[in-house]
Formats: structure tokens, C-alpha cells, sequence
């Protein structure tokens, strides 16, 4: 593992770290804040993952959660959303590709030797933050925004008893019925459509739920609302009565001032449940 820089923030330390990954072949950058508590034991962490375009400083540096994490005494880790490299596939489509690797195994040519980022954050890095930092992998919650979201209500949903809470910044909440989804999952898992299941929060909400409360936040006024189909997560919330809150939130768009507007209810959302 590399050291790219540590600023110290929030009294803790804001880092950026890359290392060599088994998950997908090849260099991985993440960043990881760590409270002042962890100088002295381990802590609890939050995870973030981001959306389409997004790299693991997006996040970081926009949507203010280190100052929300600090008050808490939790660390809070912001992943690459996708293999990086020359020699990693690409696609002209800022919605595929480099920046879009949907949080899935890839299974089909040109990504599957690359694009295996439901690994890489569901396995190989958690085994690296508990090796290298004092990480409480025993204490995760997760959060993401958009692709992210996705990622985030998938994977806590497809690991019971891992994550204390899970919520989500404006979800692709059903991508099975989406053009951000049918387009992706396609060109990752192929033409068999029950290898997408698992990947769609709406449809594994209605299967499984979660074992733990949901936070959803959703603004009205986001361009890209045909393509995140929340009205399906919330039917499907309803439907199972899982122990959850889904917002609208009145006049909030799909971009980090939204984020960055509710990120304390979000850290404190995760925090409640780490501690309780």
C-alpha cells in the first residue's frame, strides 16, 4: 500500500492511499478519513460510494462528511467506483466503463478481467482497512449517491448482519427497468436477466429487505428522476414495511449541494446505528 497524502481534518487525518488489487487486476486509489478516537483504538466506519464519473476524491472533497464523521468518532471510506488503467476497457459513454463500474462482477468481455468491483468493496478492501488502520470491521454502515446508492442498497442487502444501517443520496433504485441499468448490467452480466436481480434494489427489498433501518433521500427536482425510479424502492419499502424513512426532499437536484445539504442526517443516521 502507497501513502498519496494525509492532511490532518476535523482533528482526525484525511487520507488517500492506492494499492495493488487482486479484486481487479491491477492499481486502486481510496480515500479514508480517520477520527482523532482512532489514535487510541478502533473505530467504526461508514462507507461512501459514489456515482457515475466519480472517482474516490469526489466525495471527499464536496460533500462535507468529515467534520459530521469527527463529531461522531467514525471513519468514513471513499472508494473508486472502477478499475483504472490503460489497460482496463473503456467505452466512449461517460455511463459505461472507466468511472461506471455499477458495483457488479462483470462476467462478459471486454470488463470481466477488470470489473470487479462488488469484490473489491464487498471483500478485498474491508480486508485491507482492517489490516492496515483501526478499522472496527465488526461496526460497518453504508451510504452512496446515485450508482452509488445502488451499490450501497445492494450490497447491504446481499450481506445480512454486515452493515448496522444502510442509506442512500438519490438511488438508480430499479435499474433492471431503467436505461441506467438494462444498459450497464447488460454489457457486465449479459443477456440473462436473472443475473441482474441481485443488483437492483428495488427487486431485492421486495425479496430479502434489510436487517437494519434504511435512510433514502431523494430531491424532486432531479433531472435524472425517469432514470432512478424511486417510486419503486419506496412501493417496495411499503410493500415489505421495512424499518426505514424515504424523503422527498422538495426542490433538490441530483448534485453535491444536495448531498452535502442532508450529509449530517446521514452521518448521524449511520452513527446511531454503529453505536447502538
Amino acid at each position: 500500500m502507497k501513502t498519496i497524502s494525509e492532511n490532518i481534518c476535523h482533528g482526525g487525518t484525511q487520507g488517500v492511499y492506492s494499492h495493488d488489487s487482486t479484486a481487479t487486476g491491477g492499481e486502486m486509489t481510496f480515500g479514508l478519513f480517520l477520527p482523532e478516537e482512532a489514535k487510541l483504538g478502533e473505530v467504526p466506519v461508514l462507507w461512501y460510494l459514489s456515482g457515475l464519473t466519480c472517482t474516490h476524491e469526489n466525495a471527499m472533497t464536496k460533500a462535507g462528511a468529515q467534520g459530521w464523521a469527527a463529531e461522531q468518532g467514525i471513519a468514513l471510506v471513499f472508494p473508486d467506483t472502477s478499475p483504472r488503467g490503460e489497460d482496463v476497457a473503456d467505452d466512449e459513454a461517460y455511463d459505461l466503463g472507466k468511472g461506471a463500474g455499477f458495483y457488479v462482477n462483470a462476467t462478459q468481455d471486454p470488463w470481466k478481467p477488470h470489473y470487479r468491483m462488488w469484490d473489491y468493496v464487498a471483500e478485498e478492501l474491508p480486508a485491507l482497512l482492517g489490516r492496515e488502520f483501526a478499522i472496527d470491521l465488526e461496526r460497518q454502515s453504508i451510504t452512496g449517491h446515485s450508482m452509488g446508492g445502488h451499490g450501497a442498497l445492494t450490497l447491504a442487502m446481499a450481506h445480512p448482519g454486515r452493515f448496522k444501517s444502510v442509506s442512500a443520496f438519490a438511488p438508480i433504485a430499479n435499474p433492471t427497468q431503467s436505461d441506467w441499468g438494462k444498459k450497464q448490467l447488460g454489457a457486465y452480466l449479459g443477456d440473462d436477466t436473472g443475473q441482474w436481480a441481485k443488483h437492483d434494489a428495488s427487486l431485492q427489498m421486495t425479496e430479502v429487505g434489510f436487517d437494519g433501518p434504511v435512510l433514502i433521500d431523494q430531491g424532486d427536482s432531479d433531472n435524472f428522476l425517469d432514470l432512478l425510479k424511486p417510486e419503486a424502492l419506496a412501493h417496495a419499502m411499503m410493500a415489505r414495511r421495512q424499518d426505514g424513512i424515504f424523503r422527498m426532499q422538495k426542490g433538490y437536484d441530483h448534485s453535491y449541494f444536495f448531498i452535502s445539504t442532508f450529509m449530517e442526517d446521514h452521518v448521524v443516521f449511520a452513527a446511531e446505528a454503529l453505536y447502538a
